[in-house]
């Protein structure tokens, strides 16, 4: 028989710690694939936990009282979409929701009008107090709305604009400018000053720079505050609790309150009225999460 000569030591050694290195490397990706499906399990869990009282609100909504008391079922029987029309119909929804929508659409205009021109003045505008107007505005972010409530309805009765919607209107303006301004300031100090500098050798004025240059360019961030700031205003309810006393202004958080009440324990309509009045924000938020998120870090950066 041929005799097998063994193999020398530095080989036989060799060949050990490549199978050790396989082994090690084996067990390290094992680890990580277990990592991966244990956060990938926590981030079911926490979308479960976000996602369930949606759901129970919608299936809520389409129950009749005895099911939604006796919580036997947690489907509907059968699914009773007259209750969103009594929501619409004789709970003033029809009122609440258009109301709100108006009160949001011109706030969000009026605080992009404002606070993309206050931005970049605080930008790019050199002058005396600049650092102490940037000063005075984050300081106001820390006042919180209600704290002002009775200094704002006083002065609002003084110039006759209490119970109105151009009242109501220019209090959420003003509740939402400072931090508006600071996310859009810093889009404008992120852009290269040599754009402006182009801009003004091709004859365009200061007003033409700022809106036909530099306002595009703030794209994403205009994006962040308006999503922002229409889910302020469309969520509003203490200020609008304290304003109004004419059912046809309130908006729909405010109209919210109409069903809960002794006189009222239709908790059915009340899911139902709850339900139109967060899925637009939920949809809304859905398909803009990108744009808020990437127009806060953005605008932060050099804020």
């Amino acid at each position: 028989m041929a005799r097998t000569d063994p193999l020398p030591a530095h080989v036989e050694s060799s060949a050990v710690g490549a199978r050790s290195g396989a082994r090690a490397g084996a067990g390290s990706q094992a680890l990580r694939l277990l990592g991966q499906i244990a956060f990938q399990a926590l981030l079911i869990f926490v979308a479960f936990i976000a996602l369930f009282p949606i759901v129970w609100l919608l299936l809520g909504s389409l129950q009749t009282i005895k099911e939604l008391y006796d919580g036997v079922n947690f489907l509907p029987a059968v699914p009773q979409f007259q209750n969103y029309y009594i929501a619409w119909t004789k709970g003033g929804f029809s009122v609440y929701i258009p109301n709100s929508l108006f009160y949001s659409t011109i706030c969000v205009l009026a605080i992009l009008l404002v606070a993309s021109m206050a931005g970049y003045a605080l930008a790019r505008i050199e002058f005396v107090g600049r650092n102490v107007v940037m000063f005075l505005i984050l300081a106001i972010v820390i006042v919180p709305l209600p704290a002002t409530f009775i200094a704002l309805y006083k002065l609002l009765v003084d110039l006759g604009l209490a119970n109105t919607r151009l009242g109501y209107i220019l209090v959420l303006v003003t509740g939402g400018l400072p931090i508006s301004i600071f996310i859009l300031r810093g889009f404008f100090l992120r852009q290269p000053k040599e754009l402006e500098d182009a801009a003004i050798l091709d004859g365009c004025t200061a007003f033409d720079v700022y809106w036909r240059v530099m306002l595009p360019l703030a794209r994403p961030g205009l994006a962040a505050v308006a999503v922002l700031e229409f889910l302020r205003a469309w969520n509003e309810y203490l200020l609008a609790l304290v304003m109004f006393n004419s059912e046809a202004l309130m908006p729909v958080q405010r109209g919210l309150t109409k069903f809960v009440s002794s006189d009222t324990p239709e908790q059915h309509i009340l899911l139902a009225a709850t339900a139109m009045a967060v899925l637009p924000i939920i949809l809304l938020y859905a398909f803009a999460q990108r744009s808020i998120i990437q127009g806060i870090m953005e605008g932060a950066v050099k804020a």
